[in-house]
């Protein structure tokens, strides 16, 4: 019961606990009391209040305590599917054994629609130890997770954050609505009166809302929320950092390989814009709401949302994006950056030197189709830049120059598709807000172990690719499911300064501290990125240069 009275104690003392919930709570203090100490493993169960109930969890030998599985929304399936999300009610009997996660969201391969969990990963003992230093009710700051995964894969299970929550903060991992059920535009849906289009960036607000009113019960500081995600999860943060419907939800935002081409020129209308294109006109990539609809023959909101789930996702693209609404997002993420009009808190932004090489493996090498030839590239480079620029990516990125087709390939996808748009992105919110810009530059990141099947079909080294920097954040972070090498000493350093960076600015909201190198505020007078490279990370100045951002990216 010791745990009970902490957890009481803390949502208490900070004002968050309402009469209902007090008179709620001691009632279940009573009638749960001996179910909660039935046994050994109950009664040194980790413990919390929340809104909807107490929380137990379970403690991991690294000292990290796990609260998995924790519904945040009403599930959004039948006459709630393609609706914006509800806050989850009282738990069955106010009690939830959280000690395994929820189901992921819909997707390629399974998921259910019943799939808005959240996990939280706490260090132990975190409600006593705040006792004991008598911290005036300020709590552990909290990172929130947005996992990446082109808004249609992906889930919250796959990041364990030990090294973090090693380091004296709280993380929360979220699932949200993918794919059509996430982002979807459709005339008979958006006639109906609510807020449309953007449900899985509703569903993280909503799951941030959580946080606010819930986080306190598990020692944690409402006040001081980060969040950060990694590609389309880097997306979704610089959604939220523009969206006027999220603020006052964060205090700091980190994007991993986020930035999009939004922040160029050269892709105009290639991605839908409005909630009315998404119905009528769809993008280059993703077809028309109100087609999809037809497809399935439907021209009712009714008829749509009894469409199996299984069959929305056979029909859906790799990938989709957030729409203009109007509401949730007023205008595209590069104006409201552009004008200051965002929610404006210090911000890490950044990516990997080498984004692009893992797509082209994917798109050629394992396909069984390797560029070998000069011609070969040729033929590439219109098939990734179109017809116009196609042909002039092989004058700016001669085959000859480089040791491969694929790594040609990969450095104009990397610099025109991820590097220059990031820059461009940092260089906007810098004028308004404290913003940290890294690279991510280890050429010799892990790949998955040995496995002749998959990476003997490579003809070249994959370097420092789209997501190689998850390993050094998270514990088994894999390779498309394959197990990841070891870090090596060098490699565990970098990883060490990292998790320090990221959690530094959790905490203070500037990456800073006596341990690890000076990390300035990006300056657009100098132009540096902070190198995140093994063993110390170093300051570049080369990153414009390198990724030929200004000498042609930026010249359209």
């Amino acid at each position: 019961m010791k745990n009970i009275e902490w957890a009481k104690k803390r949502l208490e003392h900070r004002g968050l606990t309402s009469k209902l919930l007090l008179l709620a709570a001691a009632i279940c203090a009573v009638t749960l009391g001996s179910a909660l100490t039935a046994s050994a493993d109950d009664a040194f169960s980790p413990l919390a209040l929340t809104k909807s109930g107490f929380v137990t969890g379970t403690t991991t030998s690294n000292g990290v305590n796990e609260f998995l599985g924790i519904p945040y929304a009403t599930p959004p399936v039948g006459a709630l599917r393609w609706t914006p999300p509800k806050s989850y009610g009282f738990f069955p009997g106010f009690f939830l054994k959280a000690t395994s996660f929820g189901s992921e969201c819909t997707q390629a391969g399974g998921g259910s629609e019943n799939c808005l969990f959240l996990n939280v990963y706490t260090p132990q003992n975190v409600l006593a130890e705040e006792d004991l230093q008598e911290d005036h009710g300020r709590g552990l700051p909290v990172m929130v997770w947005i996992h990446g995964g082109g808004f249609t894969s992906g889930n919250s299970d796959l990041y364990d954050p030990t090294p973090l929550v090693k380091k004296g903060v709280i993380v929360v991992t979220i699932n949200y609505r993918l794919g059509y059920l996430g982002f979807f535009a459709e005339s008979a849906i958006d006639a109906e009166g609510h807020l449309n289009g953007n449900y899985g960036l509703m569903d993280q607000q909503l799951a941030l809302k959580w946080v606010r009113d819930n986080i306190a019960g598990f020692g944690g500081d409402p006040h001081r929320v980060t969040i950060f995600g990694q590609s389309a999860g880097g997306l979704a943060v610089h959604s939220q950092l523009a969206s006027p419907l999220a603020a006052g939800l964060f205090s700091g935002a980190i994007s991993e390989s986020g930035s999009s081409l939004d922040f160029q020129d050269y892709y105009d209308g290639f991605y839908v814009v409005t909630l009315a294109a998404g119905e009528a006109l769809g993008s280059a990539l993703v077809p028309a709401g109100d087609a999809v609809a037809a497809s399935f023959g439907c021209t009712t909101a009714a008829c749509l949302r009894a469409v199996p789930a299984a069959s929305l996702v056979a029909v859906e693209p790799s990938g989709v994006d957030p729409f203009v609404d109007g509401t949730l997002l007023t205008q595209q993420i590069s104006a409201a950056f552009a004008s200051g009009e965002f929610n404006q808190v210090p911000v890490i932004s950044g990516g990997n030197h080498d984004e692009y090489r893992i797509f082209v493996a994917f798109e050629y090498d394992l396909a069984g189709n390797p560029i070998l030839t000069a011609a070969e590239y040729d033929t590439a480079t219109i098939a990734l830049w179109g017809p116009q620029l196609g042909p002039v990516i092989p004058i700016v990125y001669p085959y000859a120059a480089f040791p491969s087709g694929g790594v040609a390939l990969g450095a104009s996808g990397t610099d025109g598709i991820l590097a220059c748009p990031e820059r461009n992105g940092v260089r906007l919110l810098s004028k308004f807000v404290n913003t940290y810009a890294y690279e991510f530059n280890d050429e010799n990141a892990p790949p998955a172990q040995s496995n002749p099947a998959f990476f003997g079909l490579l003809t070249f080294p994959l370097g420092a690719y789209h997501s190689a920097e998850l390993q050094y954040l998270f514990v088994d972070a894999d390779f498309n499911g394959l197990p990841l090498a070891p870090l090596s000493l060098t490699q565990q350093q970098l990883s060490d300064a990292m998790v320090t960076y990221w959690t530094q600015f959790a905490k203070t909201g500037d990456p800073n501290s006596p341990s690890e190198p000076v990390w300035s505020p990006y300056s657009t007078s100098t132009d540096q990125f902070q190198s995140l490279i093994p063993p110390t990370p170093v300051v570049e100045s080369n990153f414009n240069t390198g990724h030929l951002c200004d000498s042609f990216w930026n010249t359209f």
